[in-house]
């Protein structure tokens, strides 16, 4: 005899698909106005230069460029930053952009 009454089995198990958030536009990436690069729940990346914090986090280009991460230092420390910069900001920061370092012996095989 069973000393507790059994209990049934749960009926509403329900599969909920995914809200799709994360980046969507990665480092170097060119993007243009109103695209989309994070969408968040919460503010894990701040919205830096030349970008804008939509109502639900998203965070979106406000002018054509590069996207560029960042993480703040001194008292915002810890803080991570999305710009958005023109190619001579970009190159600046990246020097080796846009450079390919591909040797000599795949460039004669490539031209041949």
């Amino acid at each position: 005899m069973a000393h507790t009454a059994s209990v049934g089995s749960v009926k509403r198990t329900v599969d909920v698909v995914g809200k799709r958030l994360g980046v969507k536009r990665y480092e170097s990436e060119f993007v243009r106005p109103g695209n989309i690069i994070v969408r968040q729940r919460g503010s894990k990346f701040h919205p830096g230069k030349n970008t804008k914090m939509g109502k639900d986090f998203t965070i979106y280009a406000v002018s054509e460029g590069y996207v560029s991460f960042r993480q703040m230092t001194g008292a915002k420390r810890g803080r991570k930053c999305i710009d958005v910069l023109t190619f001579e900001e970009f190159v600046k920061k990246h020097p080796n952009f846009g450079k390919h370092n591909v040797s000599n012996s795949k460039r004669q095989k490539v031209i041949s």
